[in-house]
């Protein structure tokens, strides 16, 4: 290994200790000797409003699995989980029975509210689900980013604004970027899964369902500054009601970027890693991420990633440097896009949203990221990871210092 490439790893060590040290001034606990658990979770952007865990079932439900005709899903408890299952087919008559579906049947369900935020929409299937629960009265409120949401050419947003639900785009060059829905405020859709035709049958993504009270109240305050109060990105205030809680048991975070220390809870989650970190990215572009891992893969750690293929080879991409630390690292083999944003550490912890891992996203857009720690939710985007990873290829490209 190179001298300039032993001094960027010591560049790297050196932000992967400074986000450790934001994180603690926001309530977190900075790694020692032994690295932090996040059981119970150690960044608390809010410790006064923490609540009292909600006590675990005595007997763990057990996990379920969702049968889809194209796409992945399991259930357990509280929460959903699915994944879209691209073929790279491009004859949109099988464009059927995707994860879109799914949403689409719980829209019919809907019978008092329905509140989305969505990045970008044109789902047929979602835009009739959409328009039916209005038909029958339910309340619709939408907010959406300007240019690839309610201007966007191929956009089905305009059939929604034709028959009067109110739509808010955000109306600066900056991203809207979340994509989740909340049904009857009881349920929440969140994840990377932009509510497309590209996003359900070309791209790989993934789609959490939480049904959880605090969870619903954390994304129904992010929905409501956007909406009532037209507040996008660094004008919000980083005020979610529940930042850290438990709920049958599992310790979960839910952040919302750019005004709380996303980054640096991610820093933290990883610093806990004592035998695994598996990443899945669309975009990484983050220095003291990667620092993060780099320190961990020299502790013994293993590390395996997969970069989406388009734009992972560019000057600030992160591909690179950890290709040449050694890591084992691969570029997506999907015709079209991998556009996944998840860590899952030591098979138990799961980092999801639709946070990518890039200076965009960490200090413009408005996003959002959980963080939950359940074996069992662990092992679903385990199998998608080793779905994703028979495809993937090594790269070939790269020209390490």
């Amino acid at each position: 290994m190179s001298a300039f490439h032993l001094n960027r790893c010591a560049v790297l060590t050196i932000f992967a200790l400074i986000a450790a040290l934001l994180a603690a001034c926001d309530g977190a606990t900075l790694p020692t000797s032994a690295p932090p658990t996040l059981e119970p979770p150690t960044v608390a952007f809010n410790p006064t409003a923490t609540p009292t865990p909600i006590p675990a079932t005595s007997t763990p439900p057990p996990v379920g699995r969702t049968p889809l005709e194209q796409g992945f899903g399991a259930e357990k408890g509280f929460w959903r989980v699915l994944f879209t299952a691209p073929t790279g087919s491009r004859d949109a008559s099988k464009y059927v029975g995707g994860i879109d579906y799914q949403l689409a049947e719980a829209i019919a369900g809907v019978q008092r509210t329905l509140d989305i935020a969505a990045f970008e929409f044109n789902s047929p299937a979602l835009t009739q689900a959409v328009l039916d629960a209005h038909a029958r009265g339910v309340t619709i409120r939408m907010v959406a980013d300007d240019e690839h949401g309610a201007k966007d050419r191929d956009s089905t947003i305009p059939q929604l604004q034709a028959v009067g639900i109110p739509v808010v785009d955000d109306a600066r060059p900056s991203l809207m970027h979340n994509k989740f829905m909340i049904l009857d405020g009881t349920t929440v859709w969140f994840g990377s899964w932009n509510y497309t035709i590209n996003d359900t049958y070309r791209n790989n993504n993934n789609a959490l369902v939480f049904t959880s009270r605090r969870a619903v109240q954390d994304f129904q305050n992010e929905f409501n500054k956007m909406f009532e109060q037209r507040q996008f990105g660094v004008n919000k205030r980083a005020d979610t009601p529940f930042p850290s809680f438990t709920q049958d048991g599992i310790p979960i975070q839910i952040l919302f970027a750019p005004k709380e220390r996303v980054v640096a809870a991610i820093a933290v989650a990883l610093s806990s890693a004592q035998q695994s970190i598996r990443f899945m990215a669309f975009s990484f572009t983050l220095d003291d991420v990667a620092g993060v891992m780099q320190q961990k893969a020299m502790q013994g750690v293993t590390i395996q990633g997969i970069f989406e293929r388009t734009g992972s080879e560019t000057r600030t991409s992160e591909l690179t440097p950890l290709f040449c630390s050694g890591l084992d690292v691969r570029q997506d083999g999907n015709t079209f896009v991998l556009h996944h944003k998840v860590f899952i550490i030591d098979n138990r912890t799961v980092i999801a949203g639709s946070f990518n891992f890039s200076q965009g996203a960490r200090d413009e857009n408005d996003e959002n990221l959980v963080i939950i720690s359940d074996p069992d939710l662990a092992l679903q985007y385990i199998d998608e990871f080793n779905r994703r990873w028979a495809e993937a290829r090594v790269p070939t490209k790269l020209t390490c210092p």
